[in-house]
């Protein structure tokens, strides 16, 4: 009986393996994954024309140095976040913990191009630092500004004329840089070589006395005796000494008294006239004494 059983069973053996062998070659083959497409620069733009052009005509560095797919590491469906966040590549200073990018920032494709909304100061100073030091430290009309109200635009320099009046006719708005400071105006400087004229714009009747003046002084430019500091007024002796002896000195206290005004010095001309007038005008006659009458004689 063994036997029998074991006969039969050999004999399936060859049918088991060709219905096996026939199922294996109807199965269709297994197909390949499908190759990764990988973007480039050239495939952004076939859809997107404006970023593109933005980037072509005022990218910065975001042209220079970086492609579409540096910041957009994947494309909608299968990346959800394709739009990153500017502290993923900026960071490392000051200005890059500001927040609100894009209150300047409008356009990351054009990172240069900064426009402003509003009153603001804060976005300012992490870049700025030295100018709003001057203005706490030299308080004036301008500490109480926000920034934007004279730099509308970034990096415009406004001129000064759009606020102020000048303080003559003759100014113009480079003038006004030779003595003050945007952001710390009233700490008035100016160099030595500044002209005259330039001083003549608020201190017309000084400048007026100089020019006509004949003595040395009106050789002088106003800076070479007002220097270092505006409304300094220097001691005569800083350049003369003490040309007179000690006794006249302590007689006569101020160089004024004798010399007038240093912007009109020595000018005499009108005592000399009182004096000339004096002498010309004669003496008015003594009244004549009466001569003591003699007594009659008896």
């Amino acid at each position: 009986m063994k036997s029998l059983h074991l006969r039969r069973l050999l004999l399936l053996v060859p049918g088991l393996l060709l219905a096996a062998s026939a199922a294996f070659a109807e199965a269709p083959a297994a197909k390949p994954a499908p190759a990764k497409v990988i973007l480039g620069n050239d495939d952004c733009s076939k859809c997107h024309n404006a970023q593109p052009a933005d980037i072509a005509a005022a990218g910065g560095k975001h042209k220079s140095q970086i492609g579409c797919t540096d910041c957009h590491t994947g494309h909608r469906p299968v990346s959800a976040k394709n739009i990153p966040e500017c502290s993923n590549c900026h960071s490392g200073k000051p200005h890059y913990q500001t927040t609100g990018c894009l209150n300047c920032h409008k356009n990351p494709h054009t990172p240069l191009t900064i426009t402003f909304t509003g009153n603001m100061t804060e976005q300012c100073l992490a870049c700025h630092t030295s100018q709003i030091t001057q203005l706490k430290n030299n308080q004036s009309k301008h500490t109480l500004l926000a920034c934007t109200t004279c730099h509308r635009v970034h990096r415009q320099v406004p001129q000064c004329v759009q606020c102020h009046k000048p303080h003559s006719a003759e100014m113009t708005a480079t003038d006004c840089k030779q003595c003050h400071k945007a952001h710390m105006p009233k700490a008035v400087t100016y160099a030595a070589t500044i002209p005259n004229k330039s001083c003549a714009s608020c201190h017309q009747k000084a400048f007026s006395l100089l020019a006509a003046s004949k003595a040395k002084h009106a050789k002088l430019a106003c800076a070479f005796c007002h220097k270092d500091k505006h409304r300094t007024v220097p001691k005569c002796q800083d350049c003369h000494g003490t040309p007179h002896p000690a006794g006249m000195m302590a007689k006569f206290g101020k160089c004024g008294d004798c010399h007038g005004i240093a912007h009109d010095i020595n000018n005499f001309s009108d005592t000399e006239k009182k004096e000339a007038k004096k002498a010309e005008t004669p003496a008015k006659d003594a009244p004549k004494k009466e001569s003591p009458k003699k007594g009659k004689k008896h």
